[in-house]
């Protein structure tokens, strides 16, 4: 018996590197794989790739840069599906100009952050005793501060506040999530996956980045190697009782004292879910 068969996983943003990477490694171990991807047709090409190696694999269409497309999904895994035991939020968006959300949110904070705070809460009441979340994080959450009187950066919005923003905001999610799920035995942890080489960031219209993450990628680590640690906390026996962590290289790594800020994760918390009854569709 494969250690996840039986289990049933989403991965956001599956389409390539990392999140395609943990798609194919976790349906290898034996778990049946939701896509999560928002472009069909790049959606559909990772599928029939990772397919046609046998493996146990759905892919259903989400935007979580809406909450209509989320709504949506989550709908679609409650019908279809008995229950959620691993959630690996790996999707990330990053861009040098301000972009805004279906809401009016900045993008890289809306997808980021808002985007995954909404899919996981919804999915919460279809996840079972010992169902493990796994926050894609990243090591720039050390220099980000959450801007609750600005969150979309209208008085100085660059490329490096916006990202390290929505990461910080991956770690204090983390950490106040797992302190509300610690009585039903759900994990939450969230890890930095190293520099990878990955097309976050490459214009999908212009093509801008790709010429500096072509010459780049000797110097990078793999999608695969990226996705290690990710992949780890989302299977692995010696992790299934710890929870609110911050990984690096599929061990526990200093975080930022913001980061650790038990307020702070309250208020974000909270903050993030006044943010959505406020243009809340339902």
């Amino acid at each position: 018996m494969k250690k996840l068969e039986n289990k049933i996983a989403i991965v956001t943003g599956a389409n390539s590197g990392m999140g395609k990477a943990t798609s194919a490694a976790l349906a290898d171990m034996g778990a049946k794989v939701i896509m999560l991807c928002r472009n069909e047709q790049r959606g559909k090409q990772a599928y029939n790739e990772l397919k046609k190696e046998g493996r146990d694999i759905d892919l259903i269409l989400c935007d979580l840069g809406s909450y209509a497309s989320i709504y949506t999904f989550v709908d679609q895994i409650k019908k279809n599906y008995a229950k959620v035991d691993i959630l690996v939020n790996n999707a990330g968006f990053i861009s040098l100009d301000r972009q805004f959300t279906d809401e009016g949110i900045e993008r890289q904070f809306g997808i980021n952050h808002l985007g995954h705070f909404l899919l996981t809460t919804e999915l919460l009441d279809h996840m079972p005793s010992g169902s493990r979340i796994v926050n894609v994080a990243s090591g720039a959450h050390k220099t980000g501060n959450i801007h609750f009187e600005d969150i979309n950066l209208s008085r100085g919005f660059n490329v490096i506040t916006a990202y390290s923003q929505s990461k910080l905001a991956n770690v204090l999610f983390t950490r106040e999530l797992s302190r509300r799920l610690k009585s039903r035995n759900i994990s939450v942890n969230c890890c930095h996956p190293g520099a990878v080489a990955t097309n976050m960031g490459v214009d999908r219209n212009t093509g801008f980045g790709k010429g500096i993450t072509g010459l780049l990628k000797p110097f990078f680590l793999t999608p695969e190697h990226g996705a290690s640690t990710a992949i780890f906390l989302a299977s692995d026996a010696s992790v299934k009782d710890i929870t609110g962590e911050y990984f690096y290289k599929k061990k526990i790594a200093k975080s930022s004292k913001k980061s650790k800020d038990i307020q702070l994760a309250q208020r974000l918390y909270e903050f993030s879910e006044e943010l959505i009854k406020k243009n809340d569709i339902r």
